[in-house]
């Protein structure tokens, strides 16, 4: 059996209900099209009742429940029936809803999976699948969630995933992985554990390794991990900042990946909500400009007929509106309203 093809095109159906998503086109012709916002990706410990409460009540755009590093092995088995209850209680408020389930390599991962789809997965939008390092791990969950949608009645593909890149293997092989199922919506970077397989000289999860003295020693992994998710029309998420209380060195952090071009990164802790929130989200004035852009060009490729698309001094053209249809998708979003109206020139 081969990996589902997705029913709903990887949204419709897939979302929660009034689940926020984002438009966005990517390079190579590539349209990414309705994607769910993952702008903070906050990481709840799926073992622990009061963790799970408190979570419903904080702004993010998505969560998991986690059944893996988070939860000692000797607590996995409860953490599922805890994990499959906070999930059909609900209480979420439209945000994109996953699990992630440990990886392929331990005696837990095929029975996270049954349990977690059979007891809630009707409340379910994805799985986060850790420690990927070949197209075949994404495969295998990819089969196994087709067989238990088949068996309980769900629809097929309605499930995504979202593989997790966090060693040299994954990102050797990041490309096949990208391309390896029409479930995958998301590449997430694992920095902690890919920190350790390079062997790198630090302790400080997300800083400079200590003698590093020129540009960014993260800069290629995170371009290899964003170009393969684009290049395939799926996102990118960063992953934790372990200093959970020095907002203002998450926000950096954050700020160097949203500049590059990612979806979101993920937060351990609701001092790092806002500011994930905000970075991962364009300004008030870039998302007017982008509404503008596509306003001008739809009137003028449209109304007027025109070959030349001007907005004021500015020539636009379909590299403008894709550019445009990014920052307009994650303006929406993010919850923007618009506060300039497209006047055409008479």
């Amino acid at each position: 059996m081969g990996p589902a093809t997705r029913s709903d095109g990887g949204a419709e159906g897939g979302a929660a209900p009034g689940a926020r998503t984002v438009a966005q086109a990517s390079g190579a012709g590539t349209t990414m099209g309705e994607l769910r916002s993952r702008r903070s990706v906050l990481a709840v410990p799926g073992s622990n009742p009061r963790f799970v409460d408190k979570a419903r009540g904080l702004d993010t755009d998505a969560f998991f429940l986690d059944l893996e590093d988070a939860v000692a092995p000797s607590e996995k088995e409860a953490a599922r029936t805890t994990v499959v209850r906070a999930l059909a209680d609900g209480g979420w408020d439209g945000r994109v809803r996953s699990v992630r389930v440990n990886d392929t390599t331990t005696e837990w991962a095929y029975r996270d999976v049954i349990s977690v789809v059979e007891g809630a997965g009707a409340d379910l939008d994805s799985l986060v699948l850790p420690k990927v390092t070949a197209a075949r791990d994404v495969e295998w969950l990819d089969t196994l969630l087709t067989q238990i949608e088949r068996a309980v009645g769900l629809p097929v593909g309605r499930i995504g995933i979202e593989a997790q890149i966090e060693d040299a293997r994954g990102l050797v092989n990041v490309d096949a992985i990208a391309a390896s199922s029409p479930r995958l919506e998301a590449l997430v970077y694992g920095p902690a554990d890919f920190m350790a397989s390079l062997t790198m000289k630090s302790l400080v999860v997300g800083e400079q390794p200590p003698g590093y003295d020129t540009g960014d020693a993260y800069h290629y992994v995170l371009m290899r991990i964003l170009t393969a998710a684009r290049a395939n029309g799926i996102q990118a998420v960063d992953g934790p900042y372990l200093q959970i209380r020095d907002v203002d060195a998450f926000r950096r952090s954050a700020g160097r990946t949203a500049a590059l071009g990612f979806d979101g990164k993920w937060v351990l802790h609701p001092l790092q909500v806002d500011a994930a929130n905000e970075v991962f989200a364009p300004s008030q004035e870039d998302y007017d400009h982008a509404e503008l852009i596509l306003d001008a060009y739809a009137h003028a490729t449209t109304v007027d007929r025109r070959g030349a698309v001007m907005l004021g001094d500015e020539m636009l053209d379909e590299a403008s509106r894709k550019m445009a249809l990014v920052v307009a998708g994650k303006g929406r979003a993010a919850g923007l309203a618009r506060t300039r109206s497209f006047v055409p020139d008479a």
